[in-house]
Protein backbone atom coordinates (compact mmCIF):
# COMPACT_ATOMS: atom_id res chain seq x y z
CA UNK A 1 0.00 0.00 0.00
CA UNK A 2 1.33 3.45 -1.17
CA UNK A 3 2.01 5.84 1.79
CA UNK A 4 -0.43 8.83 -0.07
CA UNK A 5 -3.10 5.90 0.48
CA UNK A 6 -2.52 4.90 3.73
CA UNK A 7 -1.95 8.77 5.47
CA UNK A 8 -5.70 9.03 3.17
CA UNK A 9 -6.80 6.66 5.18
CA UNK A 10 -5.79 7.52 8.55
CA UNK A 11 -6.60 10.70 7.76
CA UNK A 12 -10.10 9.47 7.51
CA UNK A 13 -9.65 7.27 9.93
CA UNK A 14 -9.29 10.64 12.33
CA UNK A 15 -12.22 12.44 11.47
CA UNK A 16 -14.50 9.36 11.83
CA UNK A 17 -12.71 8.68 15.41
CA UNK A 18 -13.72 12.05 16.27
CA UNK A 19 -16.95 12.29 14.70
CA UNK A 20 -17.80 9.25 16.64
CA UNK A 21 -15.99 10.74 19.89
CA UNK A 22 -18.48 13.92 19.71
CA UNK A 23 -21.86 11.73 18.87
CA UNK A 24 -20.98 9.91 21.67
CA UNK A 25 -20.78 13.06 23.81
CA UNK A 26 -23.80 14.29 22.78
CA UNK A 27 -25.55 10.89 22.59
CA UNK A 28 -24.31 10.86 26.45
CA UNK A 29 -26.63 14.22 27.22
CA UNK A 30 -29.28 13.37 26.02
CA UNK A 31 -32.11 13.44 28.92
CA UNK A 32 -36.09 12.34 27.71
CA UNK A 33 -38.43 13.00 29.94
CA UNK A 34 -41.87 11.45 29.79
CA UNK A 35 -45.40 11.55 32.01
CA UNK A 36 -47.85 9.01 32.68
CA UNK A 37 -51.31 9.65 31.44
CA UNK A 38 -52.56 10.89 34.38
CA UNK A 39 -49.38 13.23 34.94
CA UNK A 40 -48.76 11.43 38.75
CA UNK A 41 -45.77 9.09 36.98
CA UNK A 42 -42.29 11.41 35.86
CA UNK A 43 -39.55 9.73 34.22
CA UNK A 44 -36.20 10.94 32.78
CA UNK A 45 -33.64 8.60 31.14
CA UNK A 46 -30.38 9.25 28.95
CA UNK A 47 -29.55 8.37 25.82
CA UNK A 48 -28.34 4.72 26.45
CA UNK A 49 -31.50 4.45 28.33
CA UNK A 50 -30.34 4.77 31.89
CA UNK A 51 -32.90 6.25 34.65
CA UNK A 52 -31.72 9.73 35.47
CA UNK A 53 -34.94 10.57 37.95
CA UNK A 54 -38.37 8.68 38.96
CA UNK A 55 -40.87 10.89 40.53
CA UNK A 56 -43.91 9.36 42.14
CA UNK A 57 -46.64 11.69 42.80
CA UNK A 58 -47.52 10.90 46.66
CA UNK A 59 -51.43 10.38 44.98
CA UNK A 60 -50.28 7.01 43.97
CA UNK A 61 -50.92 6.16 47.19
CA UNK A 62 -54.49 6.70 47.06
CA UNK A 63 -54.86 3.51 45.08
CA UNK A 64 -52.60 0.49 46.05
CA UNK A 65 -52.79 -1.06 42.99
CA UNK A 66 -48.94 -2.33 43.00
CA UNK A 67 -49.80 -3.74 39.35
CA UNK A 68 -51.62 -0.90 37.86
CA UNK A 69 -48.45 1.41 39.65
CA UNK A 70 -46.24 -1.17 37.91
CA UNK A 71 -47.74 -1.00 34.39
CA UNK A 72 -47.98 2.98 34.79
CA UNK A 73 -44.18 3.16 35.62
CA UNK A 74 -43.22 0.36 32.64
CA UNK A 75 -45.43 2.24 29.84
CA UNK A 76 -43.70 6.27 31.42
CA UNK A 77 -40.34 4.58 31.00
CA UNK A 78 -40.83 3.18 27.06
CA UNK A 79 -42.16 6.80 26.37
CA UNK A 80 -39.07 8.28 27.35
CA UNK A 81 -36.78 5.67 26.07
CA UNK A 82 -38.86 6.40 22.48
CA UNK A 83 -38.36 10.40 22.81
CA UNK A 84 -34.31 9.49 24.09
CA UNK A 85 -34.05 7.30 20.65
CA UNK A 86 -35.69 10.32 18.30
CA UNK A 87 -33.46 12.69 19.62
CA UNK A 88 -30.31 9.87 19.50
CA UNK A 89 -31.12 9.06 15.79
CA UNK A 90 -31.50 12.86 14.97
CA UNK A 91 -27.77 13.16 16.35
CA UNK A 92 -26.52 10.38 14.42
CA UNK A 93 -28.32 11.12 11.34
CA UNK A 94 -25.39 11.62 9.13
CA UNK A 95 -24.53 7.61 9.90
CA UNK A 96 -27.70 6.49 9.41
CA UNK A 97 -29.53 5.51 6.33
CA UNK A 98 -31.94 7.97 5.33
CA UNK A 99 -34.92 5.71 6.02
CA UNK A 100 -33.56 5.24 9.82
CA UNK A 101 -36.07 5.04 12.45
CA UNK A 102 -35.98 5.38 15.85
CA UNK A 103 -37.83 1.69 16.11
CA UNK A 104 -35.31 0.56 13.67
CA UNK A 105 -32.28 1.89 14.60
CA UNK A 106 -29.72 0.09 17.42
CA UNK A 107 -27.84 3.72 18.38
CA UNK A 108 -25.30 1.52 19.78
CA UNK A 109 -23.92 -0.50 16.50
CA UNK A 110 -26.08 1.16 13.35
CA UNK A 111 -24.41 4.42 12.90
CA UNK A 112 -20.90 2.75 12.57
CA UNK A 113 -22.03 -0.25 10.46
CA UNK A 114 -23.77 1.86 8.08
CA UNK A 115 -20.35 4.15 8.01
CA UNK A 116 -18.12 0.71 7.47
CA UNK A 117 -21.10 -0.08 4.56
CA UNK A 118 -20.16 3.48 2.88
CA UNK A 119 -16.46 3.35 3.10
CA UNK A 120 -15.94 0.07 1.62
CA UNK A 121 -18.41 0.88 -1.05
CA UNK A 122 -15.91 3.25 -1.56
CA UNK A 123 -18.99 6.45 -1.13
CA UNK A 124 -16.98 9.63 -0.41
CA UNK A 125 -18.40 12.15 1.77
Amino acid sequence: MDTSLRLGMYAEYERMAEDVRAMKKRLAEIRATAESDDELISITIGGTGEVHDLWLDPRIYRTPDSVALARAIVETFQRAVVLAKEEGVAIAGDYLPPDATAETTDLRLDPFLHELDRQVAGDPR
